[in-house]
């Protein structure tokens, strides 16, 4: 086993590496670099400071010795102006003599700076991923045993009305956008003039205007179920469909087995075929479907975090893309990157504990 772990974290560090440098390629690409030398300097700056620009700051170096920079693996580039003034990548003009570092990158813990909000890229990235973490965390105590009992509900009687009243339902959930059911339940439950708030309020069993905040903007500081249920109960809906439907199939698949069968030929009560015998076996596949949901909810959660005002690292992405801030881009892809690889290994360790019949030689 222990082989087995060393050959895919191998194997993930390789692929890391490489999905890196795809991505150092393309936000360095000339025309980014275009646009972000006249956003940060002037839009009508002319071809030759646009050049003098991006010279000044190494990124019209061949782009292997700028990827190696930005690890951290090669000495920054360094420039020296006529009037005598000498800064580089990893020290301004002010610092010391004797405190210039010579390499700065990610192997430093030096992610680069934020064109966009002026400060460290690490500490903005860690920020913004706490917040994200916060909710999936919640997203999924709320999503996997909802999804798990829907689907195995489903699949020990396949075929009944209780499964076709559960699939249809798991169906509608993953039909359904986030943006539809998100906006549904701001109408029914955090407005002041439809939906159940006005008659709850009328009733007097609530004490505001509404039952819910609208808003997860003061979640992002101090989260009650009141201001953080509605996004998590958006987004667990529409992922549950999908693994409440993967445990269904599996169970259905298990509950036909021949040694299923043995068991309730002789006698065996349902509840502990289900829970002893079957339970297990129709897990396997459902925990690579869980699994796959973690990387979906960091980078998938766009749309409820800007619909809900939750500044998180969903949020982040779309601030980095957008305003082309290439240090703070490649940072959260890194990150991005990262989260994937490490479910994938997760997935892989699970699914061989979970199968029996799978052995690591």
């Amino acid at each position: 086993m222990g082989i087995f772990i060393l050959r895919r974290l191998g194997v993930m560090l390789l692929t890391a590496l490489c999905l890196t440098f795809i991505v150092f390629w393309l936000t360095n690409l000339y025309p980014n670099l275009e646009k972000l030398a006249k956003t940060q300097g002037n839009f009508r700056m002319s071809d030759e400071a646009v050049t003098s620009y991006l010279g000044d700051r190494g990124y019209l170096q061949p782009l292997p010795v700028k990827f190696g920079q930005w690890l951290g693996v090669m000495p920054g580039w360094v420039t020296e102006k006529e009037d005598g003034k000498t800064f580089g990548r990893c020290f301004d003009a002010e610092t010391p003599e004797v405190e210039r570092a010579t390499r700065c990158g990610v192997l430093q813990g030096d992610w680069g700076f934020s064109t966009v909000f002026k400060e460290e890229v690490g500490s903005t990235v860690a920020t913004r991923l706490a917040l994200t973490g916060k909710l999936m965390l919640c997203v999924l105590l709320l999503m996997v045993p909802s999804a798990l009992i829907v689907g195995v509900l489903a699949g020990m009687r396949e075929g009944s009305k209780l499964d076709r009243s559960l699939s249809t339902f798991s169906i509608a959930t993953t039909a359904t956008p986030e943006y539809v059911s998100g906006v549904i339940f701001i109408a029914l439950l955090a407005s002041s003039k439809f939906g159940l708030s006005p008659i709850l309020a009328d009733w007097g069993w609530i004490d505001g205007k509404t039952l819910f905040l609208g808003s997860a903007t003061s979640a992002m500081k101090d989260a009650t179920f009141w201001n953080f249920f509605l996004p998590v109960l958006t987004i667990s809906l529409y992922g549950m469909g999908y693994i409440a439907r993967m445990t269904r199939a599996s169970m259905a698949e298990v509950m036909t087995a021949q040694y299923i069968r043995t068991a309730r030929l002789k006698g065996v009560k349902f509840s502990d075929i289900v829970l002893k015998h079957a339970l297990r076996n129709a897990l396997i596949a459902p925990f690579t479907v869980i699994m796959l949901q973690i990387p979906w909810l960091l980078n998938g959660v766009v749309i409820v975090e800007t619909l809900f005002n939750y500044k998180g690292f969903g949020w982040l992405l779309v601030q980095a893309a957008g305003n082309n801030d290439i240090e703070l881009l490649l940072a959260v892809s890194v990150v991005s990157v990262a989260v994937v690889l490490v479910t994938q290994l997760i997935s892989d360790i699970g699914y061989v504990y979970l199968n029996p019949r799978i052995r690591i030689s």
